[in-house]
């Protein structure tokens, strides 16, 4: 097989957004992409430089710097399946997602390093979300978060017996704001997954099912059905003792009547609602001393964001080696 090594100098920019998987009901099918956004420079360097991975922000101090590093692994992944490798590269990083909040954070890096092959491949051609689903499916291990990664907006993913996993997507009721509830600790996804039940009763699946289809038509054009939409008995209470600051807040909102739901795998709390119907939250989120259950947790108010964005440079001739 003929292996496209790429020229030094090529580069590309990319631009995730965090997401909130679940919703609520929509466990493991639905996800919602926020106006917040980590950035990604690559650049292909000479043989010398092999790899070289700068990060800013979120993760500085943390996050592998070498061939370890999440986005570098995607890249290579996405290199692989274009039929290209590079001699050096060099990864510039600045994170804004905060990392092990149920945000999304490894599905933006996974999106971000598959986005960016294709960038410096084909930088001539369109990223298609679509062709890249399954390859990011494959390394998150599960499709919501990087689905709304790639496509932006409201996301539904599903796998279908004939051709995998697909996902489809569509635009939320413009009256619909969010705010996100980010506490001090973060909390590993898999100790999250840890703690749910191998099965669940039926009449609880029944009601979820119910309410994950209600939910669709809430953010959609109902947003006054917000708040009974996002009812959930399949994973949240299940959570709870992994994350008690993050369910004690959930329980808190939920009782002034607050769309309120663990993004993800949490610990973060995501609010769903009008911008009126926020200021509730916000007000107990600034006043911790007299609202315990808010605090330790910082408030950000976030909106409904757009899928990956890719931009690439002009590259010179690729060389073939085989």
């Amino acid at each position: 097989m003929r292996v496209l090594t790429l020229p030094v100098g090529r580069r590309a920019s990319i631009d995730v957004p965090a997401t909130s998987a679940n919703l609520g009901p929509g466990f493991d099918c639905l996800g919602l992409a926020l106006d917040w956004v980590d950035r990604t420079y690559v650049e292909t360097l000479d043989a010398d430089r092999q790899v070289v991975v700068e990060i800013e922000g979120e993760g500085a101090g943390h996050l592998p710097t070498d061939e370890r590093n999440l986005i570098v692994r995607s890249l290579v992944t996405g290199l692989d399946r274009l039929g290209a490798r590079v001699d050096g590269l060099r990864v510039r990083v600045r994170n804004t997602i905060p990392q092990g909040r149920g945000l999304g954070s490894s599905s933006a890096a996974i999106v971000a390093g598959l986005a960016a092959a294709h960038a410096l491949v084909r930088p001539d051609e369109p990223f298609v979300a679509a062709d890249w689903l399954p390859t990011a499916d494959r390394l998150e291990g599960h499709p919501d978060n990087v689905a709304a990664a790639l496509f932006g907006g409201l996301v539904l993913a599903y796998r279908s017996v004939a051709d995998g996993v697909r996902a489809v997507s569509t635009s939320v009721h413009p009256d619909i704001a969010g705010l996100v509830l980010v506490p001090d600790r973060p909390l590993a996804t898999e100790v999250a997954r840890s703690v749910l039940p191998a099965q669940v009763a039926h009449r609880d699946a029944a009601a979820n099912s119910g309410r994950a289809a209600l939910l669709v038509h809430a953010l959609t054009a109902a947003p006054e059905l917000l708040f009974e939409a996002t009812a959930d008995w399949l994973h949240q209470s299940y959570r709870g003792p992994a994350m008690p600051e993050s369910y004690r807040l959930l329980t808190a909102l939920r009782k002034r009547g607050l769309a309120a739901v663990i993004s993800g795998a949490g610990p973060s709390v995501l609010v769903l609602g009008r911008p009126a119907e926020l200021e509730d939250a916000r007000q107990l989120a600034r006043q911790p001393a007299q609202h315990e259950a808010a605090s330790g947790f910082r408030a950000v108010p976030v909106a409904v964001g757009g899928g990956v964005r890719v931009s690439a440079e002009a590259p010179a001739q690729p060389h073939d080696q085989l």
